[in-house]
């Protein structure tokens, strides 16, 4: 779809909308101002800690967005998903919370502990030996099929709203950053993220960040159209995966983004035994993509005030002793 001033607009009256009606259901997280990190990088680093949202993940602040404006005869039948495990997760506590039944389709592949934990929420999980883009748009044809909605892990303006607050909590915990460092997937995160910084502070730099073996967005962004590639396995489950065709969250990171950096697997684990070993934080691979991606930048911005979204911890015991041996 076209993007142009209006719709930038809209959107961004929705965050400023949901910054509010979503409390206190939604945590406003710490940004916590990291000395040993900061030492380390010569930046002054602060962390935004969405790892302490609830669930786990900062999925929550869209996956209550969405179901908090859902009409009522549409929380009755009940909503249909797809994820790796943090979206899921997220709309099954905001479902229980308001008696909406939900059901997540997911690849057979996706991570134990995260699809225990939707079940734990109450939530029905149907996993598909597939990918997770076919996974997607099997969803969405079951919602429509059975007349329910779908609620899209990123391409959805309501989602991208709840994700949005992130980005009214950085402008209002800190003075003038630099530039945010955030993990991309889909784009649902960054784009509600750089449109409430793109009007609240323009001069702050929004930077994407991927794991070089799975960019499928950025590689999309170079080529000027979505486009469908083979991905490699990555420790960032949580922004493994195709972009839906016609995803508002496509122009909305080419207005957006100011700077793309891919991280190595290798950076990604470093970068998690730094948060380890510096904050005593378990951290996912998605969050140590962001921080990576900080790491490898820090030469470039030294002195400056930057912010690294934390964006989750939901990782299986195995995968985080094997980041951190």
């Amino acid at each position: 779809m076209p993007l142009d001033d209006t719709y930038l607009q809209q959107l961004f009256a929705a965050i400023s909308e949901a910054h509010v009606a979503l409390r206190p259901e939604v945590a406003v997280t710490p940004l916590v101002h990291s000395a040993a990190l900061s030492s380390m990088t010569g930046c002054e680093v602060y962390l935004k800690c969405e790892h302490l949202q609830h669930t786990g993940s900062f999925k929550f602040r869209g996956a209550s967005n969405k179901i908090r404006l859902l009409p009522e005869a549409q929380r009755k039948t009940g909503v249909i998903t797809a994820s790796s495990g943090n979206h899921g997760q997220a709309l099954a506590l905001a479902g229980r919370t308001l008696g909406v039944p939900v059901t997540v389709y997911t690849t057979a592949t996706a991570s134990r502990v995260k699809l225990d934990a939707i079940r734990a929420q109450g939530a029905e999980v149907v996993s598909l030996d597939t990918d997770p883009l076919s996974v997607e748009l099997e969803a969405a044809r079951q919602a429509e099929q059975q007349g329910k909605p779908f609620v899209s892990p990123y391409n959805d303006a309501q989602v991208i709203a709840g994700q949005g607050t992130i980005g009214m909590e950085l402008y209002e915990q800190a003075e003038q950053l630099d530039a945010v460092f955030v993990a991309v997937g889909g784009g649902g995160m960054i784009s509600g993220i750089g449109t409430a910084l793109d009007r609240l502070s323009p001069a702050t730099q929004i930077i994407a960040c991927w794991p070089a073996s799975a960019p499928t967005l950025q590689k999309s962004l170079e080529a000027g159209a979505i486009i469908d590639m083979e991905e490699g396995e990555t420790l960032s489950d949580g922004t493994a995966g195709g972009v839906e065709p016609g995803s508002i969250t496509f122009p909305l990171c080419q207005h957006l983004i100011d700077r793309a950096v891919l991280v190595s697997e290798q950076e990604i684990k470093e970068a998690m035994r730094d948060v380890a070993a510096t904050e005593r934080w378990i951290i996912e691979g998605a969050a140590g993509v962001a921080m990576a991606a900080m790491k490898k930048l820090a030469p470039e911005l030294r002195g400056k005030r930057v912010a690294v979204v934390i964006c989750g911890r939901n990782i299986t015991l195995e995968k985080i002793l094997g980041a951190l041996a």
